[in-house]
């Protein structure tokens, strides 16, 4: 969260600094300081790969104003930019006490041989980059001679590092973590429903055979959306044209029960949104709010435009269900969640921050009415096809 912040107050400090004439060199050297950092920290998003080191390396030379900065790890020198590439060869073995130890280094004349007397690189200093308590990397800074400065300046930009590589792996792991909870989803709703739907489409195969044609067409086109590999995202547009579809099926069951009504505002359509967010909703509404219900019963979706967000908002006027019981299943304390809206739950949060999970309100005998919100842009989210 700091770093983020730090990200943020980076990018308002370089648009005011653009907008005005440097007073000073220290106003120039700050804004020199932050664009480099705002430029190593966007190649770090990906994480410490080599092609990120390659890309980073000169803006680190940059912050440290070395004659030469190198990234190194495990597996060897992952980049080397400035002066004095001869010495890169070098380089793994100096580090190798540096990745066991987690303890700076600083290289001396005797350190580093070299045949060629106008080398500027005679010194140079080792730093260690941490993730997740073990050391993954080295941050090497070389010149003519090494100073108090120069040492504290490259530790603490290796500790920056570190906290770039700390969160390109939380992102990793929160990708991970929603995918593996989409296929659980998957795995939850879908032998369920296929028994359904292929219940009713057989119903129809004698007395209509155009029909049970046309509801197997539905059928198709929604498990095809369902078991996509596409991406964690998808457009609000593309969810809601799979809901119709899934309501196309569970009318086939319904008949005259069920009573759908659909409010979307066009401003919405194309907000991208976990895929399988709303599907889930909807289909909580029908299975638990109106098939044990007598009677007709009605689900009613609304999509409105809030300015930067979106509310979308699943209510039925069903069975409605216990309170206790959904808090508990929506602070993941209870497995009574057979359409997964702890699932849901969980990705909205992941996906966009805590303020953005599920709402719920329902009692017994009052239906239920699930609510959130989700940004109309978001940074790093977007639908894929």
């Amino acid at each position: 969260m700091v770093a983020a912040v730090v990200v943020v107050v980076t990018g308002g400090v370089l648009r005011l600094l653009r907008r005005r004439r440097f007073v000073s060199d220290v106003d120039r050297a700050t804004y020199e300081t932050l664009h480099s950092a705002s430029l190593a920290a966007r190649h770090l998003r990906s994480g410490l790969t080599p092609q990120a080191a390659e890309r980073t390396t000169r803006q680190l030379r940059s912050m440290l104003g070395s004659r030469a900065v190198a990234l190194s790890d495990s597996s060897g020198v992952l980049a080397w930019d400035g002066v004095g590439d001869h010495h890169r060869l070098d380089l793994p073995a100096l580090a190798e006490p540096v990745l066991i130890s987690g303890a700076t280094v600083v290289l001396t004349d005797p350190d580093i041989v070299c045949s060629d007397p106008d080398c500027p690189i005679r010194s140079g200093v080792l730093a260690p980059v941490v993730a997740d308590e073990h050391v993954v990397a080295v941050l090497a800074a070389y010149g003519p001679s090494v100073g108090a400065g120069l040492v504290r300046a490259t530790e603490e930009l290796a500790a920056w590092i570190s906290t770039q590589v700390e969160l390109a792996e939380l992102d990793r792991q929160r990708t991970h973590l929603m995918e593996a909870e989409l296929r659980a989803l998957r795995a939850q709703i879908s032998p369920h429903f296929i028994y359904n739907c292929l219940g009713a489409i057989a119903s129809f195969v004698r007395t209509d055979p155009d029909r049970a044609r046309e509801l197997l067409l539905e059928f198709a086109d929604f498990t095809r959306y369902a078991f996509r590999r596409g991406g964690a995202y998808t457009t609000l547009r593309d969810e809601l044209r799979n809901i119709e579809r899934y309501l196309v099926l569970e009318q086939a069951r319904f008949g005259e029960r069920l009573i759908v009504q659909l409010t979307i505002a066009p401003e919405v359509l194309p907000v991208a949104i976990p895929f399988l967010s709303v599907q889930p909703l909807v289909e909580n509404a029908v299975r638990h709010g109106l098939a044990s219900k007598q009677g007709v019963g009605h689900v009613t979706i609304h999509a409105v435009d809030l300015g930067t967000t979106a509310e979308i908002t699943i209510e039925d006027d069903g069975v409605g269900g216990d309170p206790e019981v959904i808090r508990a299943v929506l602070a993941g304390e209870s497995a009574e969640d057979g359409v997964g809206l702890g699932n849901v739950d969980a990705r909205l949060r992941a996906a966009f921050g805590d303020q953005h999970g599920l709402v719920v309100e329902t009692a017994p005998g009052a239906g239920t009415k699930v609510t959130f919100r989700v940004p109309k842009f978001a940074p790093g989210i977007h639908a894929e096809p």
